[in-house]
């Protein structure tokens, strides 16, 4: 037996007993005739101690010999500490050690295994296992497994099965770019990794399976950012016979479940707003309403003088910054300067200070009036002591540059909690994209989707107008889940298809599978599916998913700790029928 307790647990009730405990040296203090050696495992950490009165000699040298991270075996007894420390579970005792093994020397580690380490991001990546021994990341990983179990267990008990789908699939061409596959045994031929289970959950209603779910692994060949990885979990899930309502419901549900289990939060309503809406509102389909800062469109109040930047322009919309009043012109200069970085690509923003006396000083004082400015205010809800922040242009950047400045703002006045949580649908997106270099549409989730079914018709005549019977839930700013009503039926799905630029034979051979099932009684069905690595990382306070993620990869896609992705050698290309011309 290697140990009797776990270094986190051992207590005053403790006091007498004889115990083993084993673990990795946190840190050792060597007062000569006296030694204390802090030993941790994955539960604490626990003072060892050895001293020149109680400790034989040989043990007392034997623990001069110890290191960082070695990992050792210590048996003693539980004694009362003479100075006790609060800042430890197991402050109250420590170990006088009567046998001391040491099962594994280590070498010092590269950065210190500490919960304010000196080692840089890409030196932790580096040695990952090390970096799991420290609290932040360790903890991390079992509030991930906490989340796991309760999706689990709430989706269980609603009936969902959990169903494994292939990760050796048929490569597709919509959606972001596949990791494909060599087949050694179909020569020139290719698998893809799955970029979702969308096609096997909808073949899954087909086949009587009405409430199916996976927590599962996906695969995207895209750029990386702090929410994004190449390989990514999700909480798939999929139900026939409901409707749009049905879902909303259901994952309401487990979304309240984990916030009362994991953050002791109770969630009332759920709000809803249109696709169409929150781009008028906020500038982007996954706003963070934890704060206002509501765009303000000025057109009408903005666009009557002679002040030809306003008067060109698509669109001319404002913020109200909270107490913005007090910013320094200095400051208000860094601000435009942010919008104006190649980033947010504004080229300049107009300011209006509201001042405490119910005037308003403005950047462009030469061409409007306090009339006109009292109508900014009216219109961005702003207040005395606030701050408007105008910019304008075409309407889709102006929204997204307003946007980046309201996130940013927030960020700054502190506005942002991640222990307030505001959960929000965002209903009715469009159906359909027009691509202007491939002159083509595209579906803006996937061409599974179906619209709206009054609007099934409009597809013949107005494609671009019909919305689809789609939904994300937005959780504090951040997508955590997105999903749809799908197509059931052969012919819309065909249609749908044709849209999308497939000839009938494309679509056949990419998804003839799908369009024979149809034909066997496919019940209307759809789904949602939750991003597992975002969801975890917001309930647990962060918004960067790498601490939540056992082995990420870096901003490069590459997995530093074991050097992947590298070469293979000739023999192996050889085997699978490819033949690189690589230059040395």
């Amino acid at each position: 037996m290697y140990r009797s307790h776990n270094c986190g647990e051992l207590r005053m009730s403790d006091v007498g007993k004889e115990v083993t405990l084993a673990g990795w040296v946190q840190r050792i203090k060597d007062r000569g005739v006296l030694n204390w050696v802090v030993i941790r495992d994955r539960y604490g950490i626990t003072q060892l101690v050895f001293d020149e009165e109680r400790t034989p000699a040989a043990l007392l040298e034997q623990s001069k010999t110890l290191g960082r991270e070695f990992v050792i075996q210590a048996k003693g007894t539980v004694i009362e500490r003479e100075s006790k420390t609060k800042n430890m579970a197991t402050g109250d005792i420590e170990i006088l050690v009567t046998e001391l093994n040491i099962l594994n020397a280590a070498q010092t580690p590269p950065f210190t295994i500490e919960d304010e380490t000196d080692g840089g991001e890409e030196l932790r990546m580096q040695y990952r296992y090390l970096d799991i021994r420290r609290n932040p990341v360790k903890e991390s990983l079992i509030f991930r497994h906490k989340v796991s179990i309760e999706v689990r267990n709430y989706l269980s008990e609603q009936g969902f099965i959990e169903v494994e789908t292939p990760y050796l699939i048929k490569s597709t061409p919509e959606g972001a770019r596949d990791f494909v596959v060599p087949s050694r045994m179909n020569e020139g031929q290719f698998y893809a990794l799955p970029q979702s289970p969308q096609t096997f959950k909808q073949l899954l209603m087909v086949g009587g399976m009405d409430k199916y779910f996976q927590i599962v692994k996906c695969f995207r060949d895209e750029d990386l950012r702090a929410d994004r990885q190449p390989e990514f979990t999700q909480i798939d899930c999929e139900m026939a016979f409901v409707d749009q309502e049905d879902i909303l419901n259901t994952f309401e549900g487990l979304t309240r479940h984990l916030l009362k289990e994991l953050k002791g939060v109770e969630i009332g309503d759920f709000p809803r707003m249109t696709y169409d809406e929150a781009m008028r509102r906020y500038g982007n389909d996954k706003p963070d309403i934890r704060f206002g800062m509501e765009f303000g469109e000025l057109n009408t109040v903005a666009q009557h003088k002679d002040f030809n930047v306003f008067n060109k322009a698509e669109l001319v919309a404002g913020i109200a910054v909270p107490r913005g009043n007090t910013y320094t012109r200095k400051e208000i200069d860094k601000l435009i300067d942010w919008v104006k970085r190649p980033q947010i690509g504004a080229m300049g923003m107009v300011y209006v200070r509201c001042n405490e006396d119910g005037s308003y000083k403005s950047s462009v004082d030469k061409f409007y009036d306090q009339e006109d400015l009292a109508k900014w205010a009216e219109a961005t809800g702003a207040k005395a002591g606030d701050l408007i922040c105008v910019l304008s242009g075409d309407t889709n950047k102006v929204r997204a540059q307003l946007s980046a400045l309201r996130m940013e703002l927030a960020e700054r006045l502190g506005l942002r909690n991640p222990e307030e949580f505001a959960p929000l649908w965002v209903v009715d997106f469009p159906l359909l994209e027009w691509d202007e270099e491939t002159e083509r549409y595209h579906a803006m989730h996937h061409p599974f989707t179906s619209p709206k079914p009054e609007q099934i018709e409009l597809l013949k005549t107005e494609p671009g107008n019909v919305k689809a019977n789609a939904y994300d839930l937005v959780l504090n700013g951040n997508e955590i889940g997105g999903g749809s009503i799908r197509i059931h039926d052969k012919e819309i799905q065909a249609m749908m298809f044709d849209y999308l630029g497939f000839t009938p034979e494309e679509a056949n051979a990419q998804f003839g599978f799908l369009m024979d099932a149809f034909q066997y009684g496919a019940p209307p069905h759809g789904g949602l599916a939750f991003g597992f690595d975002r969801l975890v990382a917001i309930l647990g306070g962060q918004e960067t998913i790498r601490d939540f993620i056992a082995f990420p990869k870096n901003n490069s896609g590459r997995d530093v700790m074991i050097d992947a992705p590298a070469p293979v050698d000739d023999e192996q290309l050889e085997e699978l029928s490819l033949k690189l011309n690589l230059k040395s």
